[in-house]
């Protein structure tokens, strides 16, 4: 399992895994073109991958100028094997090493991605007409060491309780 920044040449594989979700299904996949991962990887912030064997199962990306985790997904064959986690602690700790700024994110409710970023630490701000729920993340609960500590049990025992 290696992990790494993305680039501009893993965007087909990037979209391959967007596509592949079970849960925070595109209603359009045509919303999230190729240039739109292009800008968000060289202008807007940056990404990471999870490869396995030399294919990509995993990725995240972070948007500096809106604030924003634009992107964060593992295909479904890999989940509950600590790719999501590793990403979003990579994502994260880049992120708040280029800003204080709080980061928010939003996902569809009732979704095992609520669950994870509930045990990673994120609060709830709001719920959106969409359906979705928003959460944030600031500068000092990320670097609170506490967090990380709990959230790194959490998700472990929140995996333990999935495969049972």
């Amino acid at each position: 399992m290696t992990f790494r920044e993305a680039h501009i040449n893993d965007i087909p594989d990037i979209q391959r895994v967007r596509h592949s979700v079970k849960e925070n299904v595109l209603s359009d996949p045509g919303l999230v073109t190729d240039k739109d991962c292009e800008r968000y990887l060289t202008v807007r912030g940056k990404g990471w991958v999870c490869e396995i064997d030399n294919a990509i199962v995993g990725f995240a990306i972070a948007d500096l100028e809106d604030h924003n985790i634009w992107a964060l997904f593992v295909s479904p064959e890999h989940e509950r094997k600590g790719i999501g986690k590793k990403l979003h602690d990579i994502m994260l700790d880049w992120y708040f090493s280029h800003t204080a700024e709080k980061v928010w994110l939003s996902t569809s409710a009732n979704t095992r991605a609520e669950i994870f970023y509930r045990k990673a630490g994120w609060k709830e701000t709001a719920k959106q007409s969409n359906d979705e729920i928003r959460f944030e993340m600031t500068f000092d609960r990320w670097k609170n060491d506490d967090v990380k500590t709990k959230s790194k049990f959490s998700l472990k025992f929140f995996n333990s309780s999935l495969r049972r």
